[in-house]
């Protein structure tokens, strides 16, 4: 029976995804990216070697599997060859391999100038913490129906009209509000046209594709987390996509019934790009260990991460809005040193001291919580290299089963290094 999986993150990202769908691969035959663009950064490592993708999906190292860039995705074309020709330097058949909607957005120049511009405005204290990729401008672009789409370039006298009258927008208001540089409006142009001769081969109609694939094995691949969401995230401070799975659907044209599986990725341990709230942040010494031994830098903007324990009110509210079928646990080997472990069961306000249990949506509860956490012992022990669940340590296996039964989710996937071998399949989401 021929399967179509869902892999998303249930926390702020950085779950550890790619890995994961890399993992999985073996027994796909299409990989699709349905939102997002290059503010994603997903890191897999074959054998010891390193590869961060940032556009391109991550079955892209596996031969036999077409990867999908779909509809929901915004592109810079720039970006996309850079990771294009990156691939090929590792001999890595890209054109081979990649197809991309001709309905993606385009992320332009001016979307990445307007970015920095806001976030240089509002300051440390009142900026969102984005990538600077001028990924938010672009979806409030396709929103207000200005944006520029891939297929909008094949008529280049109308696209060069539309280029230049968006050009004129952002350039006023970057000169006379944001007191920055104006960009050139030739230059932008002819860097596209020059660009896009390059990626025609492989420009398709996307939804067309999916709808005669539906019966083979499609991976679904999701970019960023569940509570960066644009709609169900902690707003404001969130991405401009939906990273929930209704994006699936919008973002590929693929049937919300052909779907048979969502699997939800979960570090071990809870971390944050940027700003906004974190529950259970740490901001001493265990919080650092987090920090260095999770290599806890982005793969997109190399900032520092910060870290916590696992919530697992969060990661409880993440599976009633995916719908999650089962969870991968990643990055469990970084709490191998730890002689205590906590995990969040619930909140405190702060106002009354009410105990809650369910993640809160409005802004204004989050500053005012505290996390009431149930601690574990540690298991003090190397898990590397192990392959059965069942050879874990005892205390590392009650932490798994605790999760399962606080979230009511079986755990079918436990990763345990960042090598695609580094990894225990207690029950293969393709069976």
């Amino acid at each position: 029976m021929n399967k179509n999986i869902v892999i998303l993150g249930t926390q702020w990202g950085d779950e550890g995804k790619g890995k994961i769908v890399d993992l999985l691969t073996d027994n796909a035959q299409y990989v699709v990216r349905y939102q997002g663009g290059n503010n994603a950064g997903h890191t897999l490592f074959i054998n010891g070697k390193k590869t961060i993708l940032h556009l391109i999906p991550s079955g892209i190292l596996r031969k036999g599997v077409m990867n999908i860039i779909s509809n929901g995705v915004v592109i810079s074309l720039d970006a996309l060859l850079k990771e294009i020709n990156n691939l090929i330097k590792e001999d890595i058949p890209v054109y081979e391999r990649l197809v991309i909607s001709s309905a993606c957005i385009l992320v332009l120049p001016y979307h990445i100038a307007m970015d920095i511009a806001r976030e240089k405005m509002q300051g440390k204290k009142n900026a969102i913490g984005t990538t600077g990729k001028g990924i938010g401008p672009a979806y409030e672009d396709k929103v207000a129906r200005r944006a520029l789409r891939i297929s909008d370039i094949s008529d280049e006298i109308n696209f060069a009209d539309r280029l230049k009258e968006n050009l004129e927008y952002y350039n006023f208001q970057l000169k006379n509000f944001y007191n920055s540089n104006t960009l050139d409006y030739q230059s932008i142009l002819d860097k596209i046209l020059f660009t896009i001769q390059s990626l025609k081969k492989i420009i398709i109609d996307s939804s067309i594709l999916l709808k005669n694939i539906k019966n083979s094995n499609i991976i679904f691949e999701g970019a960023q987390g569940t509570f960066l969401d644009i709609d169900h995230g902690t707003y404001p401070y969130v991405t401009a996509s939906n990273t929930t799975i209704g994006a699936v659907f919008t973002g590929s044209g693929f049937a919300p019934n052909d779907i048979n599986y969502i699997l939800g990725v979960v570090k071990a341990y809870s971390t944050r790009v940027g700003f906004g709230p974190f529950p259970t942040e740490l901001f001493n010494k265990t919080g650092e260990v987090l920090l260095l031994n999770g290599n806890e830098f982005g793969s997109t903007t190399n900032r520092k991460r910060r870290t916590g324990w696992l919530d697992l009110v969060l990661i409880r509210r993440a599976i009633q809005i995916n719908s999650i079928s089962s969870l991968c646990i990643t990055k469990l080997d970084i709490l191998d040193s730890f002689e205590e472990i906590k995990i969040c069961i619930a909140y405190r306000l702060l106002t009354n001291g009410e105990i809650i249990d369910t993640f809160p949506s409005d802004s204004n509860i989050l500053k005012n919580i505290e996390p009431i956490y149930k601690i574990f012992p540690g298991w003090k022990q190397s898990i590397l290299g192990i392959k059965d669940f069942s050879k874990l340590p005892k205390k590392t296996r009650s932490y798994i089963k605790y999760i399962e039964e606080f979230t009511h989710t079986p755990v079918d996937i436990i990763s345990i290094g960042p090598d695609r071998e580094d990894t225990i399949i207690i029950r293969n989401p393709w069976v």
